[in-house]
């Protein structure tokens, strides 16, 4: 028996978040079972804790997207008892049971190697937040972003993407312009790297001109709506968006106009159904190009106990940087 935080739905409809106690039968089928280490918080996390449930379709449920952890057993010859493995999307945690719990079981082609120099700690430290962080900062990259060039903005800074991106970018050598609605964490960002704080309102407005001065030569958005239609009429010439979020709305109230007259490019990140090679890369960008300093700055240590009100601060938008979740604390 092991410990689980367990999401169920009465007769009612109203779920309900607790620490129970589970079996490995209890487990779903799968080739590999992971003796769970830590995991992390999300805003899908949040919303398949909450009440509703959010993502979940099938009940009783453990969420939690992210997990990492040692293998306890396999039946896939690419893992063995032992190997450290990370997991980060493939709709575990929503669609299918995830890491708030002292064991998983999961696809073999779900897990990735833990890369060389990471710790489990550090990886869930990074988490999905940090991945998409990588993922954007490597699609900036290969449009052609490179430092020296001028400022790139980060917004949602503050937040798990934006702390890593900010991070990241920063030790890349690129100028970082962080945006954030919440004044307390201009310190915290600068630490990270930030050369410039952009209060959210100055951004949070539309305006009537589809263009404005060219101002950023790259962006990592993890905000949308608003705020990223008005950031488009601001990218320099050629300069690409990585959009990552939808804090801000899921709507676009731009024109066309900055991709045909400035040849900006918007460019989707996707952290969940990314393919394994791309994977491996992205792990081990972040293993070389992450400052562990910066990342152990951002953590905010948990338990499985503190899980639902957790849960519920991330959908109000009050957790700062990466929840580190201890699940056999």
């Amino acid at each position: 028996m092991f410990n689980a935080l367990v999401v169920e739905k009465d007769e009612d409809g109203k779920t309900s978040a607790s620490v129970q106690r589970i079996s490995e039968a209890d487990l779903p089928e799968a080739e590999v079972t992971v003796a769970v280490e830590y995991s992390t918080v999300n805003y899908k996390d949040g919303l398949c804790i909450g009440p509703g449930g959010g993502l979940v379709r099938n009940y009783p449920h453990v969420p939690g997207i992210d997990f990492a952890g040692t293998v306890e057993t396999s039946s896939d010859a690419r893992y063995k008892p032992g190997d450290k493995v990370v997991l980060t999307g493939w709709r575990v945690g929503e669609a299918h049971w995830g890491g708030y719990s002292q064991k998983a079981r999961v696809r073999a082609d779900w897990l990735v190697p833990l890369p060389q120099g990471l710790s489990t700690r550090q990886a869930m430290a990074v988490g999905t937040a940090g991945f998409t962080a990588m993922l954007a900062v490597m699609a900036l990259e290969d449009h052609g972003l490179k430092p020296g060039h001028g400022e790139v903005l980060v917004t949602g800074a503050a937040g798990g993407v934006g702390s890593v991106a900010v991070a990241i970018l920063a030790a890349l050598g690129h100028d970082v312009a962080a945006v954030t609605g919440r004044p307390e964490t201009e310190a915290y960002l600068r630490d990270l790297g930030a050369t410039r704080i952009v209060p959210r309102e100055e951004l949070a407005e539309t305006v009537k001109r589809p263009l404005e001065s060219e101002t950023w030569t790259g962006c990592v958005d993890a905000v949308g709506g608003a705020m990223l239609a008005r950031v488009l009429g601001q990218m320099k010439y050629g300069a690409s968006v990585a959009a990552v979020g939808l804090a801000g709305g899921a709507g676009l109230p731009a024109t066309v106009v900055p991709f045909l007259l400035r040849g900006v490019n918007l460019l989707g990140i996707d952290s969940v159904m990314q393919p394994y090679a791309n994977r491996l890369r992205a792990w081990e960008r972040i293993a070389r190009d992450l400052p562990m300093d910066k990342l152990e700055a951002m953590i905010q240590p948990a338990t499985l106990a503190d899980l639902p009100e957790l849960g519920a601060e991330i959908l109000r938008g009050q957790v700062r940087g990466r929840v580190v979740v201890d699940v056999n604390a």
